[in-house]
């Protein structure tokens, strides 16, 4: 039996779900919850783990940048922190260069990398991988005053959507949404102005940029998300990871095990909710 572009997107959607749940947070913001709530992890034997020492990137805000004084901060930064205090290790957080950060882990000057380094097929052959601790969706955004609300194949059939050229994004449409309208843009910038000055009534794109410009001055609150979040790992991949030097085992374990400690006690909502206030899923 074939089945509809909605219901393959529904039964994907609840997939997804199972995997990678949500909590709803308020009218607007949903907080990931990292795995199964019901599966326990239990703390891998740390005894022999003096430091860890962890290495970022500091030029992708808010992820990772430097204050005017220099130090850190950022999700990454902050998340890093947390989970040492969780272990109770002492650590270091350096920043590096991101396209060195691999590297690094590869040749021992590091044991741990927190950057948002997806899970790509390349990457996991460089390193060893958590969980995902966020995935980054594709979302839908409108400008306030449309009366768009289900972003559905059948109920977008017809609608112009801007989407950025030559992406996954402008490729997941094409699959999935066989009978929209797709306007074309060069860059995510571009999209988002077309979307601002009403060039185009909708955009689909990558969530997090969306989130930050949405609530940015940028936006001049002149729009906001529609429908749901789209996870499609084939075409949006399987998010970001904690990456550690390869065959790490113990470390490996020790930060899946912190992460989902940070996921229970609210930790990681709260630093969700302290750098994505608008959310992204």
């Amino acid at each position: 039996m074939k089945l509809s572009n909605t219901t393959r997107l529904r039964l994907a959607s609840a997939l997804l779900a199972s995997l990678f749940p949500f909590f709803a947070f308020g009218a607007d913001v949903s907080v990931p919850l990292l795995g199964n709530p019901q599966h326990r992890l239990e703390r891998p034997d740390t005894s022999n783990l003096r430091v860890l020492r962890i290495i970022t990137d500091d030029s992708y805000p808010p992820f990772g940048f430097a204050r005017a004084d220099g130090s850190l901060t950022g999700f990454n930064v902050d998340l890093a922190r947390a989970l040492c205090e969780e272990l109770k290790i002492p650590c270091t957080i350096q920043a590096r260069r991101w396209d060195t950060l691999l590297d690094a882990l590869q040749q021992g000057q590091a044991d741990v990398a927190i950057a948002s380094i997806a899970m790509t097929p390349a990457n996991l052959r460089r390193a060893d991988f958590t969980a995902p601790y966020y995935k980054t969706p594709a979302r839908f955004a409108v400008r306030q005053s449309s009366t768009l609300t289900e972003t559905l194949p059948e109920s977008m059939s017809g609608q112009t959507i801007g989407v950025e050229g030559h992406t996954a994004h402008e490729a997941y449409l094409r699959t999935f949404f066989p009978n929209a309208i797709l306007r074309t843009y060069e860059s995510s910038a571009a999209l988002r102005s077309a979307l601002r000055r009403g060039e185009v009534d909708v955009i689909f794109s990558d969530g997090v940029g969306l989130s930050l410009w949405l609530a940015g001055a940028e936006a001049a609150q002149c729009c906001r998300f529609a429908g749901e979040p789209f996870f499609d790992t084939q075409f949006f991949g399987e998010g970001a990871g904690i990456a550690v030097k390869r065959d790490n085992v113990i470390v490996r374990r020790a930060m899946d095990y912190a992460l989902k400690r940070l996921d229970e006690n609210g930790v990681y909502a709260d630093l969700y909710l302290k750098y994505f206030p608008l959310g992204f899923y």
